[in-house]
């Protein structure tokens, strides 16, 4: 699959090296850090630096997962990801999940809900059949994107990350079809 993904306003491109400083300052910020899975705010460039490295590993070896920079025009608003998610210990799951984490100044912009439409175009092509989405319990506004991506809801669950969570799933539209009620 092509490193690149445009969608009518965005440009998702894998990250580099040369995007530490937005990096850095997108989770500096302490309203966008409580969302992510550290929780807290990076406190030097260095850890951009270091995320950015490890990304690789975390992206696993699916042809369509990947961490990507989005851009609108030239200016860098936010991050998504399509990566394996880690199950909780004493679980055997092997999921996808999609994610973003956007700039203050952005939310509200629909950025989130478009550059989320492009992976799960890019997920569902390269054949993956479900994807999973979650959140902090009290993360309304990216519960709402997953609402908008036609994502199924299913509750608090500990599945991943070793951690109670909002949990969300979109189905293949092709695996939904042919169920059986």
């Amino acid at each position: 699959m092509t490193g690149t993904i445009e969608t009518s306003r965005l440009t998702l491109r894998p990250m580099t090296a040369a995007d530490a400083d937005f990096l850095f300052d997108l989770f500096g910020r302490p309203e966008v850090a409580r969302w992510s899975r550290q929780g807290i705010p990076m406190v030097n460039r260095d850890e951009a630096v270091a995320r950015i490295a490890g990304q690789p590993e975390r992206i696993g070896d699916h042809p369509a997962a990947g961490i990507f920079l989005v851009s609108a025009g030239e200016v860098p608003v936010g991050t998504v990801v399509l990566v394996p998610i880690p199950s909780s210990a004493g679980l055997d799951r092997d999921d996808m999940e999609i994610g973003w984490h956007f700039h203050p100044d952005v939310w509200g912009s629909g950025y989130a809900t478009e550059a989320a439409q492009a992976l799960v175009g890019r997920a569902f092509a390269a054949g993956i059949p479900e994807l999973y989405a979650v959140t902090d319990p009290d993360n309304a506004p990216s519960q709402a994107v997953c609402r908008r991506l036609g994502m199924t809801d299913l509750g608090l669950r500990a599945d991943w990350y070793d951690c109670e969570l909002q949990a969300f799933r979109l189905d293949h539209p092709r695996r939904t079809s042919s169920r059986v009620c």
